[in-house]
């Protein structure tokens, strides 16, 4: 099981990055809820965005309205696009997969916190400069 990013790079505040992440390996239970994360240095790892193989979204607030996640479950790949970009954005962007679908109701959803995912890729720096 892996799960490839690319797509990183430095970028001046204001402009624009997308993510691509290419999963392999992954089982039908695995690429449920899958998602971007990021850790800037001396802080927590924290979601930016997730996915479920429906295509339902949820988003961390920092990032609602400049950021989107989406899906292409045909070619097992989750992509993350950054507008607006601001130098607070910087840090290491991380796919991860496996993520716990949790049941309601209503349904299942998938959630933002990082423990909830057990599939991780290396990380891809997205640097922002003002």
């Amino acid at each position: 099981v892996t799960l490839v990013e690319s797509g990183g790079g430095s970028v001046q505040a204001g402009g624009s990055q997308r993510l691509s992440c290419v999963a392999s390996g992954l089982t039908d239970s695995r690429s449920r809820c899958m998602g971007w994360f990021r850790q800037a240095p001396g802080n927590e790892r924290e979601g930016v965005g997730i996915i479920d193989v429906d295509g339902r979204d949820r988003y961390a607030d920092s990032v609602k309205g400049r950021f989107s996640i989406s899906r292409d479950n045909a070619k097992n790949t989750v992509y993350l696009q950054m507008n607006s970009l601001k130098p607070e954005d910087t840090a290491m962007y991380y796919c991860a997969a496996g993520g716990i679908a949790r049941y309601t109701w209503g349904g299942y959803y998938c959630d933002l916190g990082p423990p909830d995912y057990n599939v991780w890729g290396q990380g891809t720096q997205v640097t922002v400069s003002s």
